[in-house]
């Protein structure tokens, strides 16, 4: 399940998708209008900044920005980013040990395959394609 990081995560960064102009854009602004409270986005940039998502600048003029085009940024990365590892199992996180049981277990093709459904399909969506509206949401095998 995606919880509200990862959805805020995405709102903000669609937000300065939409407005980057070249110039750092005041977390006030996108907190105005995403309707997202200051104080909880402040609690979502430290991650979306040391994962190099976003840069910042303190000061009169400061603000955010995005650090590439929207179209270099994919919904797999900033979910992956945000909610930390998106495994559906704990036995195919990255950080996992070899699971004893992954020669015999039966549930393992599953969550193999369900993991990378869920992965493909979110890492061929990217910012560009948001705020585009240009996404398909069928996902084709």
């Amino acid at each position: 399940m995606i919880s509200t990081k990862g959805r805020y995560s995405l709102r903000i960064l669609i937000d300065l998708a939409q407005h980057r102009n070249g110039s750092y854009i005041p977390m006030k602004d996108v907190a105005k209008r995403q309707g997202i409270s200051l104080k909880y986005i402040e609690r979502l940039l430290p991650a979306l900044k040391d994962g190099g998502l976003i840069d910042s600048l303190h000061g009169k003029g400061g603000g955010y920005k995005l650090t590439r085009e929207p179209d270099a940024y994919n919904l797999w990365e900033i979910l992956n980013l945000a909610e930390g590892n998106l495994a559906p199992v704990e036995c195919l996180r990255e950080d996992a040990e070899q699971c004893a049981r992954s020669a015999q277990c039966l549930t393992l093709p599953v969550w193999q395959n369900y993991y990378k459904l869920i992965k493909d399909y979110f890492s061929g969506i990217t910012l560009a394609d948001l705020i585009s509206k240009d996404v398909s949401y069928d996902y084709i095998i």
